[in-house]
């Protein structure tokens, strides 16, 4: 008779770093660090904008968090304040 075959399905082992010694940097959680000093988790949620350390350099002026262009700021911005010193000249 043929026997069935046992498929075995490989998870993803969330492998914690400095051997589970450091804690994840957000306020209250205590689970493993794993990456930029975040756990699991909280990486993910990095890694998707929805915390306050963005994936790239964002803008320098207060509540934009828009990816920067020139000098600091976002191309919004940057036309703002640049332009009209060009057109005031």
């Amino acid at each position: 008779m043929a026997e069935a075959q046992k498929t075995t399905v490989k998870k993803w082992a969330r492998v914690a770093k400095a051997g589970g010694k450091k804690a994840c940097s957000v306020e209250g959680c205590k689970r493993p660090y794993r990456a930029k000093s975040y756990c699991f988790f909280h990486f993910k949620k990095w890694r998707q904008g929805e915390l306050p350390h963005s994936r790239y350099r964002t803008c320098s002026k207060p509540d934009c968090r828009v990816k920067t262009s020139k000098a600091g700021l976002c191309e919004k911005h940057y036309a703002e304040t640049y332009k009209k010193a060009e057109a005031a000249a």
